[in-house]
């Protein structure tokens, strides 16, 4: 793995999910508000992800961290998803109070 040192840039990897937990959608955005937005508002109504809600992230200073980290995460069981997530939102519940902690 290449060394970085610590970024200008924001980048965020995350995951999305439907109610059920059924199925994880991960992916990697340079603006995590607006990237949301398009998810939670629906823009695309018939997409994968419109009826999903955002469940973990991870913020990176380099893209190339950001991609290598959402192939990763791509790669994990659901079980292993499932861990992941519950460090950071161990209720599983939808964060709606998350974009007002994204700078």
């Amino acid at each position: 793995m290449i060394e970085f040192s610590e970024g200008i840039y924001r980048f965020y990897v995350y995951i999305l999910t439907n109610k059920r937990k059924t199925v994880f959608y991960t992916g990697v955005t340079g603006n995590l508000h607006q990237r949301l937005d398009q998810h939670t508002t629906k823009q695309n109504s018939s997409s994968f992800t419109a009826r999903y809600n955002v469940e973990f992230y991870e913020r990176f200073g380099w893209i190339q961290q950001a991609i290598e980290r959402e192939k990763e995460i791509k790669n994990l069981s659901r079980n292993k998803k499932l861990e992941l997530i519950r460090l950071v939102n161990p209720n599983l519940d939808f964060w709606n109070y998350l974009f007002k902690d994204i700078v």
